[in-house]
């Protein structure tokens, strides 16, 4: 990757000292089963980034100036459990840094790494799951660690809630917990999901967004395409009330898979990103010092329970 920082900014906004936020790339894509391609997609994010205005007109302001730290992409490759274990090992050590940090992949194995670092550095984690497919499979191809399995491990860890899901196998329906999903066919009658999904998240939220969670009509460009997806404005209005009412740690896109003869979809994975770090950082001045509220302390995994019973 020839970018040397992130959306071409000045490199005083871009030094891992004085940066509240850190973006790690992931070019990873051995386990996805359809169309490959998700290796290349934190390139064409970053290029497309590179090309997009960075003053936000909602917010009247310019996110980049908290400082975007862009750090050596995750190379590892040798096994899908190898690659969950750098992520998970390089994530870590960016939050123990007191960062904001986020993962821009990849296929959705490598968020297996994201949440198990989030999960062991944060009480009480929510992860929310934006995505059009379960990805509850214990293992699948013989792997534990293949983007079928993406969110399997979170949903016996974490307080996994579950957004814009319209593709399963019957196989995970034995575990997912239907209280906390939210499927696309009742979301379009529902007027009121975006509050019901945000009274289900606990107070430290973890966001990992696969991109065929949008409608195909607006991002293309991804692995395996779903009908019935989520559009832009709604989408946009949802994660702004998340960031809101909510303590998002950090968050991961992935499954951008670039297409040459399509570049919009590299462009909506950039405006998206940069919309999520605006939400994070809205109200907070260049100055401010940024305070993720990690616990040094919390030692392995739990599985999240709402009652006040010991785990």
């Amino acid at each position: 990757m020839s970018t040397k920082t992130y959306a071409g900014i000045p490199q005083k906004y871009a030094a891992l000292e004085t940066s509240k936020i850190v973006l790690i790339p992931v070019p990873y894509d051995g386990t996805s089963t359809w169309q490959k391609g998700a290796d290349k997609g934190p390139e064409a994010f970053l290029d497309a980034s590179e090309n997009m205005e960075l003053y936000d007109i909602e917010t009247q302001t310019e996110v980049y100036k908290q400082g975007v730290f862009l750090a050596d992409a995750i190379t590892e490759n040798s096994s899908p459990e190898a690659v969950v274990s750098e992520v998970h090992k390089i994530t870590k050590d960016y939050i123990k840094r007191n960062k904001f940090v986020t993962i821009f992949g990849g296929e959705h194995s490598i968020s297996i790494g994201t949440i198990r670092a989030f999960n062991e550095c944060f009480d009480n984690l929510t992860v929310l799951h934006i995505d059009a497919h379960a990805d509850l499979r214990k293992d699948f191809h013989g792997s534990t660690c293949n983007h079928a399995c993406a969110v399997y491990e979170a949903s016996q860890t974490t307080n996994l809630v579950q957004v814009g899901i319209r593709s399963m196998d019957i196989a995970e329906t034995r575990v997912m917990d239907e209280e906390k999903v939210f499927f696309a066919h009742d979301m379009a009658k529902d007027e009121y999901w975006m509050d019901k999904v945000v009274e289900a998240l606990g107070e430290n939220v973890f966001i990992t967004f696969d991109l065929d969670a949008f409608d195909p009509s607006i991002l293309p460009s991804t692995g395996t395409p779903e009908p019935g997806g989520l559009f832009w404005y709604e989408t946009l209005d949802f994660l702004k009330q998340v960031f809101e009412e909510r303590n998002v740690v950090g968050f991961d896109i992935v499954e951008l898979c670039p297409n040459e003869n399509e570049r919009a979809s590299d462009f909506v994975a950039a405006k998206l990103y940069y919309k999520m770090l605006t939400y994070k950082f809205a109200g907070t001045e260049e100055g401010d010092e940024y305070e993720s509220n990690f616990n040094e302390t919390k030692k392995g995994v739990s599985k999240f329970n709402t009652e006040e019973d010991e785990y």
